[in-house]
């Protein structure tokens, strides 16, 4: 199958969570903030099972046992609060990492983001494995053994670490000193990981929407109380550990390891890091314009910088030498291509009384000038009063919607349309005017719906001005299976204007 059915696929299984999940709070479209969730829980629930927990061997296990059998709805719910927000961390990153790759986002702009994403996958399995040996129950023992004979694989230490297994005189507490040190050290570097991960992305979600987060928590604390984590008998070293009661979502690696042998497990390990590293390092089959800056239109006034979500976009000096001026520069690995920056720039509004419409930013594909062009010349020649569509090539498809009184223009993302474009149209002799974006949550450029509602709502600059009437627009954030909403928008504006309720 090819890449693209694939993601078509994709795509229409969100686009039917989308009724189940309205509002923008689709799980599949939050999976990065619900993993953000699940590890910001590990670390809050971490610090107090630490706090209790006895890190000598031989009160490791009665430690963690007491949890479950002597404070249950304290230590021992919080205990089971851990393991599933573990487990969930773990579906819903390998998940998020899936979403990212079916879609496409591992490339150009996106590219440092996905690269320093790996390694986050190394330090999750190790943190979720190595929470196991600390129990220091049957499973436990499974784990760290298990996980010793796997590294002694490889060739970093020059003695087996397998061998401090043997026996139970041979695991000392500075052993077990040494396994709560990797326990409690690895998702530090996985919190400093995350950090830099985000580095390029404005305004990171992470954390998902409150209904969704209100359901994730509520389930978690529903679950841990219905079915909680008990530890099994303390560990034996004396005897292997069989039918053990497996974590699969965690430990689904050891498995694999005892199937296939530790050097095989490796080199599949090693195979699937290579790919992951391979695939976004493949040039772009298409190499698309990036943002361009007139020096002449430019004033330094850093909207396009807060509006564009890739920080593509910093200041520097201004050429023109005068002392405290500024000009934005765009960083063209890190461009998006997307036109926010450009539907942010003050100087992109049409009224401006100037042949050639050129403003400080803009995209030269699909420039602000010749969206101005197309749409006079659409009214001037209009038979019968149109209502114009402006949308977003991403989201429904408004130039191709077979109504005779209805002209679109799918935009490079909706966030891109300077909002004095719909008085614009008005005043020229629009029936009405559409705003039609992406599904809620699904912007493909993270914050073309945000930052256009926000300028309609007069909560963000360049902001629609008061004197434009709700009723001559509409504004419709709609996946592909929800074509009835902008049909309902199309109607509501024929009827206003049926009803002489136009502008």
């Amino acid at each position: 199958m090819k890449a693209h059915a694939i993601r078509r696929l994709w795509q229409r299984l969100e686009d039917s969570l989308d009724f189940i999940f309205p509002g923008g709070s689709n799980p599949l479209r939050n999976l990065g903030a619900i993993a953000c969730l699940m590890f910001a829980i590990l670390l809050l629930s971490g610090i107090y099972l630490y706090a209790v927990f006895d890190t000598s061997v031989q009160g490791a296990w009665q430690s963690v046992d007491a949890l479950s059998r002597d404070q249950p709805f304290v230590g021992g719910w919080l205990r089971s609060m851990h393991r599933y927000a573990a487990d969930g961390f773990m579906i819903s990153t390998i998940l998020h990492l899936v979403r990212e790759w079916i879609l496409g986002h591992h490339s150009r702009f996106r590219r440092m983001t996905w690269l320093t994403g790996i390694p986050l996958l190394a330090f999750m399995y190790v943190s979720g494995i190595g929470g196991f040996w600390l129990n220091w129950d049957r499973l436990g023992q499974y784990a760290a053994v298990a996980s010793a004979e796997l590294l002694d694989a490889l060739p970093l230490m020059a003695t087996s670490l397998s061998r401090n297994f043997l026996s139970a005189e041979a695991v000392g507490d500075r052993l077990f000193s040494l396994l709560v040190f990797v326990h409690l050290g690895v998702p530090l570097l996985l919190l400093f990981g995350l950090w830099f991960h985000l580095q390029r992305i404005t305004r990171p979600k992470i954390l998902p929407p409150r209904s969704l987060l209100i359901g994730l928590l509520t389930s978690l604390g529903i679950l841990a109380l219905a079915l909680p984590v008990i530890s099994g008998p303390p560990a034996d070293l004396s005897r292997a550990a069989t039918t053990l009661p497996l974590d699969w979502i965690l430990l689904h690696l050891l498995p694999l390891a005892d199937l296939l042998s530790a050097r095989p497990t490796w080199i599949l390990i090693a195979a699937i890091f290579a790919v992951l590293f391979a695939v976004a390092m493949r040039p772009a089959s298409v190499a698309l314009p990036v943002a361009v800056v007139d020096a002449d239109n430019c004033n330094g006034c850093r909207r396009c910088v807060e509006d564009c979500p890739y920080s593509a976009i910093t200041l520097e000096d201004h050429p023109n030498g005068k002392r405290g001026q500024q000009i934005a520069v765009v960083a063209a690995e890190r461009c998006a291509s997307c036109g926010i920056c450009a539907g942010a720039c003050p100087s992109a509004t049409p009224f401006r009384s100037v042949i050639e419409l050129v403003n400080g930013i803009d995209m030269p594909q699909q420039s602000v000038d010749t969206l101005r062009r197309s749409l006079l010349d659409t009214l001037a020649a209009a038979k019968t009063p149109q209502i114009i569509a402006f949308g977003c090539e991403h989201g429904l498809d408004v130039e191709h919607l077979g109504e005779a009184d209805v002209t679109g223009y799918n935009l490079l993302c909706i966030g891109l349309l300077p909002p004095s474009f719909i008085e614009y149209a008005l005043r020229a002799g629009a029936a009405g005017v559409i705003i039609s974006g992406c599904a809620e949550g699904a912007c493909e450029f993270r914050l073309g719906n945000t930052w256009t509602a926000q300028r309609l709502r007069g909560e963000r600059e360049p902001h629609l001005r008061r004197n434009v009437a709700s009723t001559d627009y509409r504004v419709v954030f709609a996946g592909h299976r929800e074509r009835s909403m902008l049909t309902k928008a199309i109607n509501d504006l024929r009827s206003n204007a049926a009803t002489g309720i136009h502008p």
